[in-house]
């Protein structure tokens, strides 16, 4: 489709170099894909990366992964699907208020947690201790898209879901949007849960924090979102204010204290890195049974990219499945186990 002889795609580029900062990054400028296409008459190239990611499969199963709680029964906990729409919305608004590339924010913000284990980061440690050379859900996410869903994305949008983790940064503005937005996301919606949960009330929250932030939810959000777009500002870096920097930091430490590494919600953490463990096992006897000439780390990677992949549910129905005494019953099949051995190159 053209109007007046340039595509929508066309005219859309050219807002871009109208509307957005000098440092923001640019459709146009894209270092392009590992596959040439041919460019898309209605879409730039980095809504095109988030459309393949919103459409993919790995997106789908991360409404039945945890974020902190396992497998709650009350729908208004958060999963890490709505973590993801938190983060891409918190990601959107900072990068709207300082003219960056939202397109290339939105792809990264939506693909930056699809390699995330079932179990949350509990399920993420027992990989990490499986595999050799270990595990890390942001180089997971970029085996997703580059590898196991095969989305041919632009390098921009891959470099900010690798480098999304605290320990990385981004070579894009974008990219650290994503990155920052990810932390303030969790740590907000997350003392949201955890009153929900009653294993905190409003009045466990540190006074320090509650006199700076509030112990309102979205007058806390509000004032991370205004400091860093404040702070950032015609910079090369996207950053908090010192202050503000050193009272989040001090309430994400009280979180891990109080919540993440010592609280009922890590009650049944041993139950289910136990599940994944045995499991991984399982099937790593599986293949090598099966494709005995392969090498054992080809055969722990394959088995890696299954299990990861798999839901908080449907990894306790694999459990029940290989595990646990029953009546004959229709099993659900392993046959997406025996394609990645065939994309691995596991021989038989």
């Amino acid at each position: 489709m053209k109007i007046n002889n340039k595509t929508v795609r066309e005219y859309l580029e050219d807002r871009e170099y109208e509307f957005l900062c000098s440092r923001a990054s640019k459709s146009r400028e894209t270092k392009g894909r590992k596959r040439y296409e041919e460019p898309c008459e209605l879409r730039t190239e980095f809504q095109r990366d988030k459309d393949r990611i919103l459409h993919s499969k790995a997106f789908r199963r991360l409404k039945h992964k945890t974020q902190v709680f396992f497998s709650p029964y009350d729908d208004h906990f958060r999963t890490r699907m709505t973590h993801t729409l938190e983060v891409s919305q918190i990601a959107r608004t900072i990068a709207r208020a300082l003219r960056l590339n939202e397109d290339l924010t939105e792809a990264i913000a939506l693909g930056h947690d699809l390699g995330h284990t079932p179990f949350g980061h509990s399920g993420e440690r027992v990989l990490n201790e499986l595999m050799q050379g270990g595990y890390k859900h942001n180089f997971q996410s970029v085996r997703v898209v580059e590898f196991i869903e095969d989305l041919n994305l632009t390098p921009e949008t891959i470099d900010g879901i690798k480098n999304h983790s605290y320990s990385f940064m981004p070579s894009t503005l974008e990219g650290q949007t994503v990155r920052i937005a990810d932390k303030i996301a969790y740590i907000n919606h997350d003392i949201q849960d955890a009153i929900r949960a009653k294993i905190l009330s409003p009045e466990d929250i540190p006074k320090q924090s509650a006199d700076y932030f509030s112990t309102t939810n979205h007058i806390r959000l509000n004032k991370l979102i205004n400091d860093i777009v404040e702070t950032s500002f015609e910079k090369d870096k996207i950053l908090m204010s010192d202050e503000c920097f050193k009272q989040f930091v001090f309430l994400r430490n009280w979180m891990f204290e109080h919540v993440y590494d010592n609280s009922p919600a890590k009650a049944e953490e041993d139950k289910a890195q136990n599940v994944i463990k045995r499991l991984f096992e399982y099937y790593v006897g599986e293949l090598k049974f099966l494709y005995p000439h392969s090498d054992i780390n080809e055969i722990k990677r394959t088995v890696c990219d299954y299990v990861s992949g798999m839901t908080d549910r449907y990894v306790l129905i694999k459990f029940e499945e290989n595990f646990l005494p029953k009546p004959l019953i229709q099993k659900n099949n392993d046959e997406f186990l025996y394609k990645l051995a065939l994309m691995n190159g596991l021989k038989k």
